[in-house]
C-alpha cells in the first residue's frame, strides 16, 4: 500500500480484494465499455485555441492545404497531431 491514504472503508475493499473476495457482478463488462467510451471521449474532446501566425505562413499553409483538398484548420490540427505522436513515440523508447 505504501504511501496511499485509505479512511476505513477504502481499507477494507482493498483488503477484500486482496484476499479474492470481491466478485464481478452482472453486467461488468457492459459498464466496463462505456466508462472507457466515456473515457475517450473526454480525452479525444476537440480543444479550441487561438494561434497568432505571419500573414505569409497562414497563406502557405492554405496553399498546402488546399493541394491536399482540406481545410486550413484540419490541415494544421493533423500536422500538429501526427508531430506530437511521432514526439511521444521518441519520448517513450
Amino acid at each position: 500500500m505504501g504511501s496511499i491514504k485509505m479512511d476505513k472503508g477504502e481499507r477494507e475493499i482493498f483488503e477484500a480484494f486482496e484476499a479474492g473476495k470481491l466478485k464481478r457482478v452482472k453486467g461488468a463488462e457492459k459498464a466496463k465499455r462505456v466508462y472507457q467510451q466515456y473515457a475517450r471521449y473526454t480525452l479525444s474532446k476537440p480543444r479550441n485555441i487561438n494561434i497568432r501566425l505571419s500573414e505569409r505562413d497562414l497563406q502557405k499553409i492554405k496553399a498546402l492545404a488546399a493541394e491536399k483538398g482540406l481545410p486550413y484548420q484540419t490541415f494544421i490540427s493533423s500536422l500538429l497531431h501526427q508531430h506530437s505522436s511521432r514526439k511521444m513515440r521518441e519520448v517513450s523508447l
